[in-house]
């Protein structure tokens, strides 16, 4: 029987790739059925020609609207007679019909000039010369409606990730003919996005990205730069050998990664960064703005919030909505959305979101007789409830913020702190035995750990943990999460590491054991911050040992129901490799170049007292 379960098991496997590899396969036939391919190098105000693919309907008798996509991670294939396999955020948009536009950005594979990671927006523009990404989408768009055949003169701007970051900087002093806007995992500031996280470094990620994509290209080209081979499948112990972040470079990197070599030189939030947050730029949006983000994003989920607002805050009048759901780093386009690690979402979010959000939103700006476009400010997927959900704002007007405070004896509640003494929990921090931050064994960084199950780190003696008493009703949290902890180190620097989590029952309803989820500890959101940043980010400063500190951040938006049964729980720690590295928690001026003899094993305490209460402060909505 058992031999039978595992062939059946097999074909299964089996026919489901075969599908799969027949589904693209119809599907690249029928983009080289109905488009006609062309390769273009676009001329931009100073002369720098940008390459551009172009892929036009075959039907001449209608025109259609662009959807343009910049991207510093190749158009390819290149070749006027080599076609992608896809067009567009999904199928459907292809059999619609759109002309699909993909461009190289300024210095990336077969577009001439000089790339600069983040390119800086030029506020006022002087001269010919002063370009930056606004400026190259809006000469890009002027061309191809001056040049391409067959277009009804409106365009759509999208991306993900970092072609997110470019389309938000394209919808500044909007192009009149840009009508439609979707940053999708959008950068929005490199301080805490993708590589850092309030000043600390995502250590694994960064290294693994600009391993390769920091490589220097001499000249355009087509072929993308060899990733970085790992002598070991074990992540968490390759960068624990690693050593002091000095080694980066002189056993690595060999100083030939620019942009490395920076983020060296800039420990702290200073000119180099600041210039490079696109927030404060995102002025004269004339386009409608659909902005998309998940609630697991492990690289980019500060970029889509805040994004949201700026412009809410910036653009008033513009149809502007924010749509988050329950996805890892772009899962709404690639995969079915179901579920994410431990978490099960209940139906295919991903597919929802292609045929019934995205679509809609592009076919009704671009595209006139799509009739009206009935999406609210808000459309949020509301995990725990599994089910989607539509606001006016974000957060809901409705929730009302609360405080839940630490107690002894780990617990987590409502009740204000009555016990007027000094009260604290305390652990030992060691930088040579850090927390790790998934229980996976990898050397890239795991899109899985945002919603895995956390007892592999509520077991170790260097996480407190706090937790509510069993729900007697749902309870749900809306908006940003925010951290109020009274602290001390007995060293001069320290990271400080709050994770949200929903803790599971350990019997179904029915009071038998839940072999699914049982006791499972599944995290929501989780955000470290560097503790010297505690009252600047441009200025940081050392603790003062043994002395008493607030160290107060924002964790980002959350939008989850703990379902009746469960409880909530709150984990800290100083710890959470390789995803951080590791704080040598003797204080340096840079982090970047401490050496041995700066990784020191500390006592951190985090104080419960009246005096100097800790708290996470949440909105509720009932």
């Amino acid at each position: 029987m058992k031999r039978i379960r595992n062939l059946f098991f097999l074909f299964t496997v089996f026919m489901s790739v075969f599908t799969c590899v027949a589904n693209a396969q119809n599907r690249a036939e029928a983009i080289r059925a109905n488009y006609t391919k062309f390769e273009y190098k676009i001329p931009m105000r100073d002369g720098v020609k940008l390459f551009t693919a172009v892929y036009t309907p075959t039907d001449i008798s209608k025109t259609y609207p662009f959807l343009l996509l910049r991207t510093p991670y190749s158009v390819g294939p290149y070749g006027a007679n080599l076609y992608k396999g896809e067009l567009g955020p999904s199928e459907q948009f292809e059999k619609d019909g759109y002309i699909f536009v993909y461009q190289d950005v300024r210095g990336r594979y077969m577009s001439e000039g000089q790339f600069d990671n983040m390119r800086p927006h030029i506020t006022n523009k002087n001269s010919e010369k002063d370009v930056d990404e606004s400026a190259d989408t809006y000469d890009t768009i002027e061309w191809l409606l001056n040049h391409v055949e067959n277009h009804n003169g409106k365009v759509g701007l999208w991306g993900i990730s970092y072609p997110g970051f470019y389309s938000s900087a394209g919808m500044i002093d909007s192009h009149p003919a840009l009508k439609a806007v979707s940053p999708q995992a959008p950068i929005a500031d490199w301080f805490w996005d993708d590589f850092h996280r309030h000043g600390a470094l995502a250590l694994s990620m960064t290294f693994n990205f600009f391993s390769t994509f920091g490589k220097k290209r001499e000249e355009p080209t087509t072929i993308s730069a060899e990733g970085y081979e790992f002598s070991t499948p074990d992540g968490y112990q390759f960068f624990l050998d690693l050593g002091p972040l000095s080694n980066i470079n002189e056993h690595h990197f060999k100083q030939e990664i620019e942009f490395w070599n920076q983020i060296v030189e800039h420990p702290n939030y200073d000119e180099f960064w600041q210039s490079r947050n696109i927030l404060p730029h995102l002025n004269n949006v004339k386009a409608a703005v659909m902005t998309v983000g998940g609630w697991f994003d492990t690289e980019d989920l500060y970029g889509p919030l805040k994004t949201y607002h700026s412009v809410e805050e910036k653009n008033p009048g513009i149809a502007n909505v924010l749509v988050m759901g329950p996805w890892h780093h772009g899962g709404w386009l690639r995969g079915e959305g179901k579920s994410l690690g431990d978490a099960d979402f209940g139906f295919k979010t991903a597919l929802y979101f292609q045929e019934h959000v995205i679509l809609k939103f592009f076919n009704h700006f671009l595209k006139e007789e799509q009739g009206n476009f009935d999406f609210p400010e808000a459309f949020v997927f509301e995990t725990g409830a599994n089910r989607w959900r539509r606001f006016d704002a974000w957060p809901p007007a409705t929730a009302e913020r609360k405080k839940f405070y630490f107690h002894d004896h780990g617990v987590l509640s409502l009740d204000e702190i009555q016990d007027i003494n000094t009260a604290f929990d305390e652990y030992i921090s060691d930088p040579n035995k850090p927390a790790p931050y998934t229980k996976e064994i990898n050397t890239r960084w795991t899109i899985n750990y945002m919603a895995e199950d956390q007892r592999f780190a509520a077991r170790r003696p260097d996480v407190l943990v706090y937790q509510t008493e069993v729900l007697t009703d749902d309870l749900t949290l809306a908006g940003p999460l925010q951290a109020h902890l009274h602290v001390s180190t007995t060293g001069t620097d320290s990271d400080w590491i709050v994770k949200l989590i929903d803790v599971y029952p350990g019997e179904t309803p029915d009071g038998a054991i839940d072999k699914n989820h049982g006791a499972q500890q599944m995290l929501v959101r989780a955000e470290p911050f560097r503790g010297r940043f505690r009252e600047s980010y441009e200025h940081p400063r050392p603790f003062i040992p043994n002395e008493v500190t607030l160290v107060a951040y924002e964790l980002q938006d959350v939008f989850h129901t703990f379902k009746r049964g469960h409880r909530i729980m709150i984990q800290i720690q100083s710890t959470w490799f390789p995803f951080i590295d590791r704080n040598p928690q003797t204080y340096t001026p840079n982090i970047y170049k401490a050496k041995d003899e700066d990784f020191i094993t500390v006592m951190n305490r985090v104080y419960r007292s009246n005096e100097w209460p800790s708290w996470i402060e949440v909105g509720v909505l009932e």
